[in-house]
């Protein structure tokens, strides 16, 4: 009895820590996100002997590319793609994780901490690898 609360407690510390490698980008949804500044501009309005000039100054609201998204000024840093595979991670994982929980389940423990130790072994095995 002890060891299934072991074990299941095990598990969500894992999925819970696992959800900050998540990204905020979700498939089919999306998202928009505007970023300004305001900019000083100058003009110089010419002048003559008897209206001398003047320079004319005011703040304009200006639309840029918002920090740490994709665009197209030429950044590459941002335009990286990321390859990571971790399929052999969570194949090693998933076999000793399912190996470990065999071991150490007993009697009718097995059923469910079996698939849950294969599960929680390729999370696992997939973030070492790199995923």
């Amino acid at each position: 009895m002890n060891l299934k609360y072991t074990i299941f407690s095990i598990l969500i510390i894992f999925n819970a820590s696992s959800s900050i490698y998540a990204d905020e980008y979700q498939p089919g949804y999306s998202s928009s996100r505007t970023c300004t500044r305001n900019e000083y501009r100058e003009e110089y309005i010419p002048g003559t002997r008897i209206n001398p000039g003047y320079v004319k100054n005011w703040e304009e609201t200006v639309e840029v590319p918002c920090p740490g998204v994709n665009s197209t000024t030429g950044n590459t840093k941002n335009n990286e793609f990321d390859n990571n595979d971790c399929s052999e991670g969570k194949i090693a994982g998933g076999i000793l994780g399912g190996g470990l929980a065999t071991a150490i389940s007993r009697g009718k423990d097995r059923w469910w901490a079996i698939p849950a130790g294969v599960i929680g072994g390729s999370m696992m095995g997939c973030e070492i690898d790199g995923g």
